[in-house]
């Protein structure tokens, strides 16, 4: 792995710390119940679209194809293939963007269909809000499709770090809409419905224009690497039809993908109040590592991949595979056992605060355990994914993405079901409204399909990759190094009762960190070494 997949980590890093900062304040201020439910669903409705056409379907139907007239010396095809998809992506975004503002209320009504009964008593109708919300925020989507295109180009050309540093842009300014219009409700110390309400309108609109600045920002870097550009809607250009035939099973994959998301969401609408945004709160740092340490790697490993497929190098795919696993799993591995040992500090150091209170803090960490226990397994199935993308197979991981779909909603739904008749409330003594345990029924399903997925990407790129597997080996050795500095860590916490969760948690997680990362340097552990070059040439 080269130094590009330290530029994509250091990018994702700097918008997801940013995300933190907006999920905190979306708990400080709406925390777990309806308010929040609504704005959860309103932000991930329009992603539908942006995750269909955005950057995992231009990864796989894109870059493959761009790179490839690049790395021939075509670069006037290879910009004219870049407008081409340009203006088709503009189109297409653009017409779907136009439907879901048009159809929000049925939009709304399908996949979040329980807001439809609205608890009696309730102090928000979250149907009328949710769709309000909807049509203000789908052309954001649309535009974040085109930042996604942005992407793909400075990939494609080596230039990692500006496109996985423009969400910050689109992090930045909702964040700038929780302080300004929430800082007269923290002048009073009281927070009303309606100004949840005025809350979230505020953030709806600066989700659509962060989405624009997203764009924006990466716009000069894009049109000063391309060459004989021009936006078009051609069918005929070199490259395109090759990248349409890709692009169907991948939109399908992807589409299977999503609606396991949605679906997620659906679930969650269909049980109590505050499902939704405990979901949410889970799922930010869920897909923290798998951002940092599987899509960094997977992306700067994608356009190598690529090169290699052409040239039918079968052992060099396979050994580049390999070393991306490995690296992938040295961060992902003592995650997955900071999760469960220290999640409960990460999730009180950023969340505990306001409207945000005990119940919400042990639903939250108890879902994240849930989805922990599939953690590995996802972050290595991304680069696995993108080993068959760069060989032109999009079908394939677009059939496993609908296993795992299956697997997952037939657990999570029956689990749900069950545990939504639970409440909090006899173990803890807290204020607040009673919050059902429905949402770790999502956790049990998403943990098993997780593995299902792993399961049948290895067995089918094993056929492809003749001696490629998964490895294990080195993950057990990951895993005792890790248990092992977790020991001291929980020491550290077992001491020091009383003192403020967001004062003991960087503590007891730098603690963890530096015993296993020092651990494998002591002991030579090779993929630690390789990431400590990595930052080193970057200084």
């Amino acid at each position: 792995m080269k130094s590009q997949a330290l530029k994509v980590a250091a990018g994702i890093l700097a918008s997801r710390l940013l995300g933190f900062v907006r999920s905190a304040l979306q708990a400080r201020f709406l925390g777990v119940g309806a308010h929040s439910d609504v704005l959860t669903a309103t932000l991930r409705l329009p992603n539908l679209l942006q995750n269909l056409l955005g950057e995992q379907s231009l990864s796989a139907a894109f870059i493959p194809i761009y790179s490839r007239l690049l790395e021939e010396g075509r670069e006037e095809e290879a910009g004219r293939f870049a407008g081409a998809i340009f203006g088709l992506l503009t189109a297409a975004a653009g017409s779907l963007a136009l439907v879901g503002v048009l159809l929000a209320r049925p939009i709304v009504a399908v996949f979040s269909s329980g807001f439809l009964r609205n608890d009696p008593g309730a102090a928000v109708d979250r149907y009328e809000l949710a769709v309000q919300g909807v049509q203000i925020v789908f052309p954001m989507a649309a535009i974040l499709v085109l930042s996604a295109w942005c992407l793909g180009v400075l990939n494609s050309h080596r230039r990692f770090l500006l496109p996985y540093m423009a969400p910050v842009a689109w992090n930045a300014v909702i964040i700038a809409a929780f302080l300004y219009f929430g800082g007269e409700v923290l002048a009073r110390g009281e927070i009303a419905a309606a100004d949840k309400t005025r809350l979230y309108f505020a953030v709806c609109w600066g989700a659509l224009a962060g989405g624009v600045l997203q764009f924006l920002v990466q716009l000069p870097s894009v049109l000063r690497v391309l060459r004989g550009f021009r936006p078009s809607v051609s069918l005929g250009v070199t490259g395109v039809r090759e990248a349409l035939a890709a692009f169907g099973p991948v939109v399908a994959g992807r589409g299977v993908v999503n609606l396991s998301g949605y679906l997620d969401i659906w679930l969650a609408t269909l049980f109590t109040a505050g499902a939704v945004s405990a979901l949410e709160f889970t799922t930010r740092l869920y897909v923290l590592p798998i951002a940092l340490f599987a899509l960094s790697v997977a992306a700067a490993e994608l356009p190598e991949l690529s090169r290699l497929a052409a040239s039918e190098e079968g052992s060099a795919t396979r050994r580049r595979v390999d070393g991306g696993l490995r690296q992938v799993a040295f961060l992902a591995v003592p995650t997955v056992v900071g999760y469960l040992g220290f999640g409960y500090l990460l999730v009180g150091a950023i969340y505990r605060r306001g409207e945000f209170g005990a119940q919400s803090h042990w639903l939250v960490y108890g879902t994240l355990c849930l989805f922990t226990l599939g953690l590995l397994p996802t972050t290595l199935s991304r680069l696995l994914t993108n080993a068959f993308y760069a060989g032109g197979d999009t079908r394939t991981p677009a059939k496993i993405a609908v296993g795992r779909v299956l697997v997952g909603a037939a657990i999570a739904a029956p689990a749900m079901w069950i545990l939504d008749r639970f409440t909090l409330a006899p173990w803890l003594n807290a204020e607040g409204p009673d919050l059902h345990l429905g949402a770790l029924g999502l956790g049990i399903g998403s943990a098993a399909a997780a593995w299902v997925e792993i399961t049948l990407l290895r067995r089918r790129l094993g056929r492809r990759l003749e001696g490629f597997q998964l490895p294990v080996a080195a993950v057990v050795r990951m895993a005792a190094l890790a248990l092992a500095a977790a020991v001291p860590a929980a020491a550290v916490w077992w001491w020091a009762p009383g003192v403020r969760l967001v004062v003991l948690a960087p503590i007891v997680v730098g603690i963890f960190a530096t015993l296993y990362l020092g651990g494998a340097f002591w002991l030579g552990f090779p993929e630690g070494e390789a990431w400590l070059r990595l930052a080193r040439r970057e200084r």
